[in-house]
């Protein structure tokens, strides 16, 4: 608890800082300590469980008004937030995806709060660093070094920065000036029909609209359907609409379909359109020596959205928007108010990193990021990818090999879309009693894994997207399938 001063004229004087340092230190040892141990003993714990009433009701408490000793305070959430976590840390966690973090990531979003900098921008190491880490992305992506990038909060909002530089750059009027209702031709963008959702959030926040976004029908392979895709633009054209971008999409979120690349960074050129990349699932294939041919023509991209809290593992948030034109990149977002004017030195005197994006405030970001990299090199996290990757298909092979289990759609990468199948049962009949197994295997703190659908067919979802599953754990999710399912039909016989 921090203690007031009185000044010299008697006026009082507070502080968050704490009277006692010595027991904030000795606090802070006890919390490092529970962190490590709650980290190494993960497997221990189920991946995910419910909240008694009792924790449920405590988050229902009143505005405190009155000051806590810090020791209780943390106490609270040892024993109220720590045991009931989402659970993607967890060697076991395949619902979606997302990552599992990792330590030094950990310590390095501490000390990014400790050290408390404001990245949006300014003559300082963090701003520094954050600049170096968009390098460092760009080298992996193959992205020339005068290109531009900004680090964000995840993939949706890298998605919405990059094709908001799309829609400003192929407008063909001054939209930053005029607005979306100056335009002379609506503008049509064109993914394919397995687009992530935020893709429709960004037409509706840009303006655009959901319809100005076409979904091109995909191919057995789940990937964009190139000829239809060019019969689209040619009809929108003749319509009187203006084509402006054609988003590819590298790992879909279903099933990990990559487009093909290199082909529509063609079509692209071909067509004058922006050529943008979601690879928000898969571009950091790029750095894998086994698997990174599978992103070829990322490259040619005018843009690419990324997410290093998925296959770097980088603790929540981390996005990133890498634009291969940084002039249009600025262009789109910069403001320069009287108040954050460049100087020659001194603090002001940096690049204001805020002209690349929508905040003004941002955190940094970068360290955790920086300092993962930093301590096992990015060839460990191709290699990561690589072995998520051979999880994924050593699940197919246990899947196809067991009677009672079949996929649903093909393995791209590491994301397995399978069921557990019944005689006798429709589909209805099949999507309740997979989704009565997904439930069971949570609740029981076995393993989380999500449901979707896939052309129609409902199915189980595994995405393998974490640092600490091992192959073990990919045999005990179908042994535990098997048995669940088993169950589930004898239960609903009997009854």
């Amino acid at each position: 608890m921090s203690a007031p001063r009185q000044t010299l004229d008697g006026v009082t004087e507070e502080t968050l800082d704490p009277a006692d340092w010595d027991c904030v230190r000795a606090l802070s040892h006890q919390v490092l300590d529970d962190a490590v141990d709650y980290l190494c003993k993960v497997r221990e714990r189920p991946v995910w469980r419910d909240m008694p009433a009792a924790v449920r009701d405590f988050f229902s408490s009143a505005l405190p008004r009155s000051p806590v000793p810090l020791g209780d305070v943390y106490r609270e959430v040892a024993s109220k937030v720590m045991p009931y976590p989402m659970g993607n840390i967890h060697p076991r966690f395949w619902s979606w995806y997302m990552g599992s973090s990792n330590y030094t990531g950990a310590v390095g979003d501490f000390l990014a709060a400790i050290q408390g900098s404001n990245l949006g921008g300014g003559n300082h190491a963090a701003a520094l660093m954050d600049q170096q880490v968009i390098d460092w992305f760009k080298e992996m992506m193959g992205f020339p070094a005068t290109a531009s990038g900004t680090l964000v909060s995840g993939g949706s909002m890298a998605n919405i920065i990059a094709l908001t530089v799309a829609r400003n750059t192929k407008a063909g009027v001054d939209i930053r000036e005029q607005g979306v209702g100056a335009l002379d031709k609506p503008l049509r963008f064109y993914g394919s029909d397995q687009l992530h959702s935020c893709h429709r959030k960004a037409m509706e926040v840009l303006g655009l609209g959901n319809l100005a976004l076409r979904r091109i029908p995909t191919d057995s392979g789940l990937r964009i359907d190139l000829t239809a895709l060019r019969a689209a633009i040619a009809e929108d054209r003749a319509a009187g609409f203006r084509p402006a971008c054609v988003i590819g999409t590298a790992g879909t979120v279903n099933t990990g379909a990559i487009d093909d690349l290199q082909a529509l960074a063609s079509l692209a050129a071909d067509e004058d359109l922006w050529f943008h990349v979601d690879g928000c699932i898969g571009a950091f294939l790029a750095i894998s020596r086994q698997s990174g041919h599978r992103v070829a023509g990322i490259e040619r991209a005018d843009s690419v959205a990324l997410d290093p809290h998925k296959w770097l593992h980088s603790p929540f948030e981390a996005g990133c928007a890498l634009v291969r034109d940084a002039a249009a990149h600025r262009g789109t977002f910069a403001v320069t108010p009287e108040y954050l004017e460049s100087t020659p030195r001194g603090l002001a005197s940096g690049v204001w990193l805020h002209d690349y994006g929508l905040q003004t405030s941002r955190g940094f970001r970068a360290l955790k990021i920086w300092m993962a990299i930093k301590e096992n090199g990015i060839d460990k996290f191709g290699r990561l990818i690589d072995q998520n990757i051979e999880q994924a298909r050593y699940l197919g092979a246990l899947i196809e090999a067991e009677p009672l289990m079949e996929l649903v759609a093909p393995i791209s990468i590491n994301i397995v879309c399978f069921r557990y199948r019944s005689s006798g049962l429709g589909s209805e009949e099949l999507k309740l009693l997979n989704t009565e197994i997904m439930l069971r295997l949570q609740e029981e703190g076995t393993a989380a894994v999500s449901d979707t659908t896939v052309r129609g067919e409902h199915c189980l979802r595994v995405a393998i997207n974490n640092h600490r599953t091992r192959r073990g754990d990919v045999e005990l999710l179908i042994r535990e399938t098997l048995r669940l399912g088993s169950e589930i039909v004898n239960e609903s016989a009997t009854h």
